[in-house]
């Protein structure tokens, strides 16, 4: 199996991406909003996939959080309110904040799990920073770490309810960051002591199955290789002093951030510790050239990824989207 998840060009497979995607064997694929224009044809996009690899437990993401970041969009699905909104409503009554986010997430994953994906990139544990960059902005589930880990706990657990695995990101910690990583390298020259912060929701989460980390460079851990790339932060930091053991993706290796080929950043980052390189961009020469750069994934990273599709395997219960997000609102308007 190749370590690696990669996007796809359009609504449905091309017969290049089905024979390379057969060929490479690949850890899993990421939705877009590219590969959307209905219910019915995500879903039999999905099945492809699945068919393709003989499985039904194939990693199949998207990040669908809320707010902005949302790849399924009215008037298909309803819309989501980004992480700010269950921040605001901790400030008035805790336990309605932490129970409306995991009624929230599950919502999201009934709707993900309808159309057959099964991972979602959420929940953001980034601890927001006054004056950083707006990348993370109102995503973020708030600036006090207690807080973060509260609600991101919920989130965790409601998208399981709904039968889908979520991922923890931005490892260590994407919450002070001055520039958009998708345009630029941001470097943090906050102290460990400061950084103690940013870490702390991770801390807590430590157990969560799947976990991405962000491109930014801390000068407090290695001066000169950000996170994705750097060995001291993906082996002393986040697995050694956060205690993550699951299954640990790269984010989206195309960014600006990174310097060097696609291919040439997704060695870097496995050599540095990584589990899976994401590529979403569906560049037939970037997928080739990780598939054929990458060593055979490891039999721990496999088995970390067998671990985490675990969890989801019969845990779809409960309500439908509509009444999860109709109880969601009633506890929303009654604080």
């Amino acid at each position: 199996m190749t370590p690696a998840v990669f996007g796809m060009s359009g609504l449905s497979l091309t017969s290049d991406e089905k024979a390379f995607f057969k060929e490479s064997d690949p850890a899993g694929y990421i939705i877009f909003g590219r590969n959307i224009e209905s219910k019915q044809q995500l879903r039999a996009l999905t099945d492809e996939l699945r068919a393709l690899h003989g499985r039904d437990d194939v990693a199949i993401l998207i990040d669908q959080e809320g707010g902005r970041v949302a790849r399924m969009q009215e008037p298909i699905w309803p819309k989501f309110p980004a992480g700010e909104v269950f921040d605001k409503l901790y400030d008035i009554a805790p336990a309605t904040a932490i129970e409306a986010a995991r009624l929230n997430a599950q919502a999201i994953a009934t709707s993900l799990n309808e159309v057959g994906i099964t991972v979602d990139c959420l929940p953001l544990l980034d601890v927001r920073q006054p004056d950083a960059d707006n990348v993370i902005g109102d995503r973020a589930l708030g600036s006090e770490p207690m807080r973060v880990a509260a609600l991101g706990r919920a989130i965790l657990d409601g998208l399981q309810r709904g039968g889908v695995v979520g991922v923890v990101k931005h490892m260590p910690g994407h919450g002070r960051t001055s520039v958009d990583t998708h345009k630029a390298l941001p470097t943090v020259t906050a102290s460990e002591d400061e950084l103690e912060t940013d870490l702390a929701p991770f801390k807590t989460l430590k157990d969560a199955p799947m976990g991405m980390t962000g491109h930014l460079l801390f000068t407090a851990w290695d001066t000169e290789v950000p996170s994705t790339l750097s060995k001291t932060v993906i082996q002393d930091i986040i697995r050694g002093k956060i205690g993550f053991d699951g299954l640990l993706f790269t984010d989206d290796l195309d960014m600006e951030a990174l310097s060097g080929t696609v291919p040439e950043r997704a060695v870097r980052a496995q050599q540095a510790g990584c589990d899976i390189a994401l590529n979403c961009w569906a560049k037939m020469d970037d997928m080739t050239g990780i598939a054929e750069g990458l060593a055979e994934m490891s039999a721990k990273a496999r088995q970390r990824l067998d671990d985490a599709m675990a969890t989801i395997a019969e845990t779809r219960e409960g309500p439908d989207m509509e009444e999860l997000v109709a109880r969601r609102d009633e506890l929303m308007a009654a604080a």
